[in-house]
């Protein structure tokens, strides 16, 4: 399997849970140079909405 972590050559946002009692991690990098990583669900899926919400998809939106 290929290593889906993201890096500053390859930003992105990579969630990780092989299974339902596993706990969640989650690593994310943005062109912007911001990164940022959690573990547990609450803490990921907080990640991946402040991503969303501000990296990745909004920079596409902005133009940036």
């Amino acid at each position: 399997m290929a290593d889906l972590t993201p890096t500053p050559d390859r930003p992105g946002l990579h969630v990780s849970k092989p299974s339902p009692s596993a706990t969640a991690t989650a690593s994310a990098v943005c062109h912007c140079g911001a990164r940022a990583t959690a573990t547990g669900d609450a803490q990921v899926k907080a990640l991946v909405d402040g991503y969303t919400a501000n990296h990745g998809p909004a920079h596409a939106k902005e133009g940036n």
